[in-house]
């Protein structure tokens, strides 16, 4: 690995673990309350299942150090975040829904892919051929649903409910592990990353277009703190408007 190629993937690990931490207001506020409130488990569980295969994938792929660190660290975080949840869930009806998707998804679905990975697909060519396309496949998935949250700016033509946070995070994670994959010249890091930072380029310029409008600094003042616990970057966003939390960190 040249040293270009480690500067810059360090900078992406960085900027990963911030977004990966970003839910800890949110958690700490759980923890307080002693109560998930109206928080959703569904971002946390798919964020780990995305770093579930992330990481395998740079255990897999030789000089994939840097992508299996950030992603290990990731999957710890997000199994304290999951714990948590179900420790504080609301209600029981929402703590068994929230063990059936981690079991479906994080357990069930990586358990099958490692084990068809393993066990089925021979050649190391072949395998990072397999658990890339997976992993780029989901991780397109992830960056684009923030989108849902542009027609409702664009429809109220307030920025209330896309937080400039996420949108700048997405954008700089995006384009430093797009930078990352082209000089490395890995498809399934760059392409959704590359989508991901182009995502993340239209959220800012619809929030630059939309920031100062009428409707928006009207309801600037009511939603204050609503928008403060929002910039948390990714995590307050996700959880109070039922949205995946785009930490689709490589």
């Amino acid at each position: 690995m040249n040293s270009t190629l480690f500067i810059i993937g360090v900078i992406g690990n960085i900027i990963s673990v911030l977004v990966f931490v970003s839910p800890i207001p949110t958690f700490w506020r759980i923890v307080r309350s002693r109560s998930t409130e109206d928080f959703e488990a569904a971002p946390y569980v798919l964020t780990l299942l995305n770093t579930l295969l992330w990481l395998y994938y740079g255990l897999t792929k030789p000089d994939g150090l840097l992508i299996a660190t950030v992603n290990g660290f990731g999957a710890v975080m997000e199994t304290i975040y999951i714990v948590l949840f179900l420790v504080y869930a609301a209600d029981h009806a929402k703590r068994v829904k929230t063990a059936k998707l981690v079991a479906a998804l994080d357990i069930g679905f990586f358990g099958a892919v490692f084990a068809a990975t393993t066990f089925f697909i021979g050649g190391l060519d072949m395998k990072i051929v397999v658990i890339g396309l997976i992993c780029a496949c989901l991780s397109v998935f992830m960056y684009g649903s923030p989108l849902a949250a542009v027609r409702r700016v664009i429809a109220s033509r307030s920025v209330e409910y896309m937080p400039f946070f996420l949108s700048f995070f997405l954008f700089l994670n995006g384009g430093v592990w797009a930078t990352y994959a082209i000089l490395d010249r890995d498809v399934f890091l760059g392409v959704p990353n590359g989508i991901g930072c182009f995502l993340g380029g239209i959220q800012l310029v619809i929030y630059a277009v939309y920031r100062n409008s009428k409707v928006g600094c009207q309801s600037q003042g009511t939603h204050e703190a609503s928008y403060d616990a929002s910039t948390s970057l990714l995590s307050s966003y996700a959880g109070r408007h039922g949205q995946n939390d785009v930490s689709t960190h490589v």
